[in-house]
């Protein structure tokens, strides 16, 4: 009888081969899945637009403000995951991958569920802090509340998604969100027309599809990779610096974008709901547009992850060109198509006047400026890999306040909501810059570090001072 291939037999896979393929491969495969689920949040902009009411649209814009501050919890937690399984494999110890897993998704779903509860019990509250009045905030409060309490399953599906990305195996890891998305587009037009739910409608297809993405994910965990070790309460003890080392840090490093996006939120709600709204579709028009840059991060994160633990540095310098050569790239063209198509985008979502121009201005030279996104985005994901994930807090909270708040509060009381728009883009391109210069240099700090003797850096429990200083030696 033949014998498994089990996960014990599976090398490190990007430890050698071209790096632009890989780089390709994976943020394709991955944005297959991605960009499913946010054309999904895009088509259902375009079914509540339908039903004639600006108010729901700007409803669901404030919504996803405070879903996003929870969605970038399970993101930090995946990124943990991701790490530190890839890691594990460049060291040669797959058994360790799976233990490390295990208790993150344990982590993983203790956390949400904390967090979710609370969102659920201040949703209305949270709602109106962000500028919703009115319809907006009565129905903004009923989509939270039908959608949060399913944040747990979305959370361990994430997680369990990053595993197989932390193999390699970006095709299956597409497969979970894709799974989802479909599961998500079909129910859509039924629970919102066809039972004439509306709304409403749209929170519960969002909700079915939640528990489609985790069980797609443990699905092919189990089947191809063995699956997780069982997590015990000993195990967890000795797991869990290692695992906050790195997720603290990237939750925190997360949720600085939803506080930005509350910031410009607050900022747009002073210009009534048709802005608001305009906000939204664009918010959602982007990462259908820029789903690629999205997983770009995802994708990077474990040829990253993989060629550290093997001390292969030349690989991983040339990991982060070849993402940014790709980035670049990727952005010039999507934009010239969005400029392209800036007509029939602002028609199908029946946008006029003031709406319509924030779409024109979007569409035109402000999608540009989104390759400096994609350049923190590589940043941040090498530093999480690279035992420097407060550089990543750091650079994400900078760009989130300081970078944002300043010139959107600049802007607009010159330029109104326009002035808004231009306000949120410009601290992406100082703190992108600032963020590829650190990690090239931090790069080139270990491969001086390995060439002198000097001994490793605790990956578990790196001191402030290092995590702030590319040119400190550990000793």
């Amino acid at each position: 009888m033949a014998t498994p291939t089990t996960s014990t037999t599976q090398p490190a896979k990007f430890l050698e081969g071209d790096l632009m393929r890989h780089v390709m491969v994976m943020s394709f495969t991955s944005s297959i899945g991605l960009v499913a689920l946010f054309f999904v949040d895009l088509v259902d902009m375009w079914f509540i637009s339908m039903l004639g009411e600006p108010a729901l649209v700007s409803a669901i814009g404030y919504a996803s403000s405070i879903l996003f501050f929870l969605t970038s919890v399970g993101i930090g937690l995946a990124i943990a995951t991701g790490a530190l399984v890839a890691r594990s494999l460049g060291q040669g110890r797959p058994d360790r991958a799976k233990q490390y897993a295990s208790h993150v998704l344990a982590v993983a779903f203790a956390g949400s569920a904390l967090s979710s509860a609370l969102v659920f019990l201040f949703s209305r509250d949270l709602l109106a802090l962000l500028g919703a009045s009115g319809q907006a905030l009565d129905a903004g409060t009923m989509y939270l509340q039908i959608i949060v309490p399913s944040t747990p399953v979305l959370v361990m599906g994430m997680a369990s998604g990053a595993v197989l990305r932390g193999h390699g195996d970006a095709t299956r890891a597409m497969w979970t969100t894709l799974t989802g998305g479909l599961v998500n587009a079909g129910l859509d037009p039924i629970f919102i027309f066809g039972f004439d739910w509306g709304l409403a409608g749209a929170a519960w297809a969002s909700f079915v599809s939640r528990f489609f993405v985790l069980g797609t994910a443990l699905f092919f965990v189990f089947g191809k990779y063995e699956g997780l070790s069982r997590p015990t309460l000993g195990g967890l003890r000795l797991d869990i610096v290692a695992i906050f080392g790195i997720a603290g840090p990237a939750v925190l490093t997360n949720i600085a974008t939803p506080i930005g996006q509350a910031i410009v939120t607050r900022a747009m709600s002073e210009y009534g709901d048709p802005a608001v709204a305009a906000m939204t579709v664009i918010g959602r028009l982007t990462p259908v547009a820029f789903g690629v840059i999205f997983a770009l991060s995802g994708a990077v994160g474990p040829i990253v992850g993989q060629n550290f633990g093997g001390h292969k540095y030349d690989r991983v310098r040339g990991t982060l060109f070849a993402a940014l050569k790709f980035c670049t790239v990727f952005v010039l063209v999507v934009s010239a198509l969005l400029f392209l198509f800036r007509g029939l985008i602002s028609d199908v979502f029946r946008a006029t006047d003031e709406a319509r121009t924030l779409i024109f201005l979007f569409c035109g030279p402000l999608s540009l400026m989104f390759v400096f996104n994609g350049i923190l985005f590589c940043s941040n994901a090498s530093f999480n890999n690279l035992n420097r994930p407060l550089w990543s807090t750091a650079l994400n909270w900078g760009r989130n306040t300081i970078g944002m708040a300043l010139p959107v509060w600049w802007l607009s009381s010159s330029f109104g909501a326009a002035g808004v728009l231009v306000g949120q883009t410009l601290g992406g391109l100082f703190f992108g810059l600032l963020g590829i210069w650190l990690a090239f240099k931090l790069v080139d700090h270990y491969e001086k570090q390995d060439a002198s003797g000097d001994p490793p850096e605790p990956s578990s429990k790196p001191s402030l001072w290092r995590a702030l200083n590319p040119l400190s030696k550990s000793r």
